[in-house]
């Protein structure tokens, strides 16, 4: 008997779950398997896929593109078990063209005029200076993503290093920390200890519970301003994901004349817990004179294994 689309689809979305991927119950894909299905269709056709995108009321081109874009990963995945499922041209309904924004490095001075200001905030006599000054500085020296170090509870501070439970796509991590980064969790962890929260997280604000990140997010703009990072009135600017992204270039900016970039990069990677390396590579693409660095020093290093010079 001959499986349905729908049948077909849950096998997909749980291989991809299975790397790392999260599994949404109501995904954009199950509509069309019952368009596809109400058609009276076992197989996937390119015709019913541009019909079923066109279908969709008030989509936007992008949001087209991208349906587009994930019924050609699931055709494609098929096809290869059956060709009889058709997989429609990726780029039928024109390229997607989604730029990510210009990166923001902050140096370390500006860091630490940053950090040194937190500890100014209100409320006077409260947790909360600390907790701002403690929290953007262990994104600064470790590059977790802002979800990743809200979500934090002090059991995740262990011997070994710095636990990331469940990060993005699901993933686990265990992260070194650096001695004068453990001290300085050790310090903060000291007068956490003192607040009577019933809350389990590492990070608490004066009401006792974690902040939101679009209040860590306010926060970190109301110091970057404060301290002249950014102009008051700039709708763009550094945010707390710059720290991660200036902790990835300063990693990238230490790499020796004969170390294998390859391998950096690598390393790197699984300490982000980016699931894919192409996203780590960004780093270098967002930062040309960096980028010209590494690829000198990939060429020589493939120079020298190949046993020969460039000149």
């Amino acid at each position: 008997m001959t499986a349905t689309i729908t049948e077909h689809l849950r096998r997909y979305l749980a291989m991809r779950e299975k790397l790392g991927y999260a599994w949404n119950k109501n995904h954009v894909l199950d509509s069309f398997a019952r368009f596809a299905e109400d058609r009276g269709e076992a197989f996937i056709r390119s015709e019913t896929v541009l019909a079923w995108i066109a279908a969709s009321p008030g989509t936007s081109p992008r949001h087209r593109v991208n349906k587009l874009r994930m019924a050609h990963a699931f055709a494609r995945w098929l096809h290869a078990e059956d060709p009889r499922h058709e997989v429609p041209h990726r780029d039928a309904l024109g390229q997607r063209r989604r730029r990510r924004p210009p990166p923001h490095l902050v140096s370390l001075p500006e860091i630490r005029a940053l950090l040194n200001a937190a500890l100014s905030l209100g409320p006077v006599d409260t947790i909360a200076p600390l907790t701002w000054h403690y929290l953007f500085g262990l994104i600064a020296t470790t590059g977790l993503r802002i979800s990743e170090a809200l979500a934090l509870t002090p059991e995740d501070i262990t011997r070994d290093g710095l636990v990331v439970r469940q990060g993005k796509y699901h993933k686990s991590r265990m992260i070194a920390l650096h001695p004068s980064t453990r001290l300085a969790l050790d310090h903060y962890l000291m007068a956490r200890r003192r607040e009577k929260t019933m809350d389990g997280h590492l990070f608490v604000i004066a009401t006792g519970k974690p902040p939101s990140r679009d209040w860590t997010e306010e926060i970190f703009r109301r110091l970057a301003v404060q301290t002249g990072i950014r102009e008051p009135d700039a709708t763009h600017g550094p945010t707390p994901h710059s720290l991660r992204h200036s902790f990835a270039v300063r990693s990238l900016e230490s790499l020796g004349p004969g170390e294998d970039p390859n391998r950096h990069m690598l390393a790197l990677a699984t300490h982000l817990g980016h699931a894919k390396i192409s996203s780590t590579y960004w780093y270098l693409e967002s930062t040309p004179i960096l980028l010209r660095g590494i690829a000198e020093a990939a060429e020589q290093t493939h120079s020298i294994r190949r046993g020969g010079s460039h000149d």
